[in-house]
């Protein structure tokens, strides 16, 4: 795999910016093209029409997401490298790289190593404009590590120590050392219903839907773009 050139490891600061504008999707899209610009990219993405058909983006929110991509990775692959170092800039009081390693991991569909624009928007499209069960089959894929289709307890106390070791060792008020695998307990308790020591999707799926903050923070995504 052809790593990035070296200009796509730009600023870390100018990355998590841009980062951001393309997820809250405060480019403006009169600033973009009419069609993808191509000209200094390594990787060409599906056609615009194709992508369209593909995900539940219009054809002027593509260009806006295309533009913030390829302004990050001009070579239009972002390998988990370059994903962590994005990533970091949200969470500068701790250490994101675990989580954002099991972030790639669920972008990275077809687990060549890198993320292409086709997999980011796919990713994107179920995020933002999925279907309660869209979002929680991907929230699901996340959370199963080793993609054998459950979530064992092992593999959600590595997600919780990663969450927590993302927030911080110097929040307020400050987080117990045993609060990751009480979060486990709690989650197995809530989650595991025959009580066989795995989360199944069915489990998992069935829990979400029957938990009301869970259902409220799914509409947080509704008009993010």
């Amino acid at each position: 795999m052809n790593r990035c050139p070296r200009r796509c490891r730009s600023p870390l600061g100018q990355a998590a910016r841009s980062l951001y504008q393309l997820v809250t999707g405060s480019l403006s899209p009169d600033s973009v093209d009419d069609e993808f610009e191509l000209s200094t990219v390594c990787h060409r993405p599906e056609g615009l029409e194709q992508l369209q058909e593909q995900t539940k983006f219009t054809r002027k929110e593509l260009q806006v997401l295309y533009r913030g991509f390829k302004n990050e990775c001009p070579s239009g692959i972002v390998n988990e490298e370059n994903f962590k170092q994005i990533y970091s800039q949200f969470f500068p009081q701790g250490d994101s790289s675990t989580y954002a390693t099991f972030l790639f991991n669920a972008f990275d569909t077809n687990h060549d190593g890198s993320v292409s624009f086709e997999d980011f928007v796919a990713g994107l499209s179920v995020i933002l404009r999925g279907t309660v069960d869209d979002r929680l089959n991907w929230a699901f894929n996340l959370y199963d590590l080793n993609k054998d289709g459950c979530i064992t307890k092992e593999e959600m106390l590595d997600i919780m120590k990663s969450i927590y070791d993302m927030m911080g060792k110097y929040t307020y008020p400050a987080l117990r050392e045993e609060a990751p695998r009480e979060h486990v307990e709690s989650f197995f308790q809530k989650m595991d219903r025959n009580k066989d020591g795995v989360v199944t999707i069915e489990e998992f799926i069935e829990s979400c839907q029957k938990d009301e903050n869970i259902m409220r923070s799914m509409q947080l995504f509704d008009n993010v773009i």
